[in-house]
């Protein structure tokens, strides 16, 4: 589980965001990062079970991102995250961009998400024309009442203003082909990241949030 002690370096962290303060708190971030890789080893040991697309054989290590933000191009500084995320990517997606993602922050801004957070042009075409083609089978995953509690309306993510070129708009999907985004997400409190059950809640979710996911990815097949 997550340590209360991991919740609040960032929360500290948040407050003191520079690096004299981190360089005097390394030690602690290094025992956050470290409870998090264990975390996430955890997490990885439930979650081929459930979609073998999440290769067996990944690093806890290379899955948990930098803390540090580039920020050569942007216009708030701050050098740190104030969270750590974890990404877990999925085989067979074409050049990526379909996987889990594993957010912890304090402040009950954590959550478990899933499916792909801004398509590339390509990718977007080829997952427009498998819904348009089978939405039959995206709408059975995601108007099922259990994602729906989990995960809320999936098709109240940002969509286009317009009609996406090459379709109609009176199409009957006309809302999911409209879609920026194909993701889903399920939040978690600090209470609950940091029981010793999150484990468990986080691979339910996955459970729901698994055959999305390979939707997506027969799209980019």
């Amino acid at each position: 589980m997550i340590q209360t002690q991991t919740l609040t370096f960032l929360k500290e962290l948040v407050e003191n965001n520079d690096r004299e303060w981190f360089q005097e708190n390394k030690e602690r971030y290094e025992a956050a990062r470290e409870n998090v890789i264990a975390f996430t080893a955890k997490i990885l040991e439930g979650l081929h079970k459930i979609d073998p697309a999440v290769s067996a054989d990944l690093d806890p290590k290379k899955c948990v991102m930098r803390i540090y933000r580039d920020i050569r191009f942007s216009k708030n500084k701050l050098p740190y995250k104030n969270n750590f995320g974890v990404s877990f990517p999925t085989q067979g997606s074409k050049n990526g961009g379909v996987e889990y993602y594993l957010h912890i922050q304090p402040g009950g801004k954590s959550f478990i998400a899933g499916g792909y957070w801004m398509p590339e042009a390509e990718h977007l075409k080829a997952i427009r024309q498998e819904i348009d083609y089978n939405a039959d089978d995206l709408k059975k995953v995601i108007d099922d009442k259990e994602f729906i509690k989990l995960f809320g309306e999936y098709r109240k993510q940002d969509q286009l203003k317009t009609t996406p070129k090459g379709y109609d708009a009176d199409n009957e999907n006309i809302d999911l082909l409209k879609l920026k985004s194909f993701i889903a997400w399920h939040p978690l409190t600090d209470k609950e990241i940091i029981s010793n059950k999150a484990v468990d809640q986080i691979l339910k979710a996955v459970t729901k949030l698994y055959p999305m996911n390979v939707f997506l990815r027969n799209a980019l097949a």
